[in-house]
């Protein structure tokens, strides 16, 4: 403890007696131990306080990564969507402007469908109707 050996605290003690005196000597000593002791609390608060800010940096950080990557993903999916999209349409349309739902012509109720059969046989009901003649 500071190079301080055995011979030299009794000169210590010895010299502290003379000066302060048997009466105080003990009070002083009582109010020496109390310093130390919460000079050593307050040093170990200090040290907890700077592990646990060292702790909350280190989360921060993560949380921080995880956010930045989120928002990377985030993009990435945004462009990679879109550009699907546009793909899509223009496939769909056979160029590469965006077609709408309004400017496509609604079917014709009269004309085929690509489901029905086109060289199926008439009935004789649908051949007597058309077969009339007119009056």
């Amino acid at each position: 403890m500071f190079g301080i050996g055995m011979p030299e605290m009794i000169l210590i003690l010895a010299v502290a007696l003379i000066v302060i005196g048997p009466k105080k000597l003990p009070d002083l000593a009582k109010s020496l131990g109390r310093a130390m002791g919460e000079f050593k609390r307050a040093t170990s608060d200090f040290k907890e306080t700077m592990a646990v800010n060292s702790e909350i940096r280190d989360v921060k950080e993560t949380i921080d990564d995880i956010g930045d990557d989120l928002k990377e993903s985030m993009n990435f999916d945004n462009e990679t969507s879109v550009e699907a999209e546009m793909d899509l349409q223009s496939a769909s349309s056979g160029n590469d402007a965006p077609t709408s739902d309004s400017d496509t012509p609604a079917p014709d109720s009269d004309a085929p469908t690509p489901d029905s059969d086109i060289s199926a046989p008439k009935t004789d009901e649908e051949n007597s109707e058309g077969s009339k003649p007119d009056a």
